[in-house]
């Protein structure tokens, strides 16, 4: 099993959340967070003076899925949330031991 992190942007959200239902991938954890990388912020006004907003809010999307999902799921997220343009995101790829299911003990592929 594999657990897929993607930070995108909040205006994609919809769409490759849609994307990743009509394909049956489920189990998406969505937290809002703020982040920066090469985009490095923009200069905003704030009472009348000008202020570094280097933190910029994105969404972070955890989806823990089977090996034969996961390049699937990568896809996915890399068509429906890329702008071509810098502050795209990231997409991160972790191996997953094991997932227990607390409502009834399950473990493994089956509690996904």
């Amino acid at each position: 099993m594999k657990k897929v992190e993607a930070i995108i942007r909040i205006e994609m959200l919809e769409a490759v959340k849609e994307k990743l239902f009509e394909n049956e991938i489920t189990g998406i954890t969505m937290t809002h967070v703020l982040g920066c990388g090469k985009q490095k912020g923009h200069k905003t006004m704030y009472r009348g003076t000008v202020v570094d907003v280097n933190l910029l809010p994105k969404i972070k999307l955890e989806i823990v899925t089977t090996d034969e999902k996961v390049q699937e799921t990568v896809d996915i997220i890399q068509q429906y949330a890329k702008t071509n343009n810098i502050g795209d995101g990231k997409i991160f790829v972790y191996t997953i031991d094991d997932v227990i299911r607390i409502r009834t003990g399950e473990n493994g592929e089956s509690a996904v």
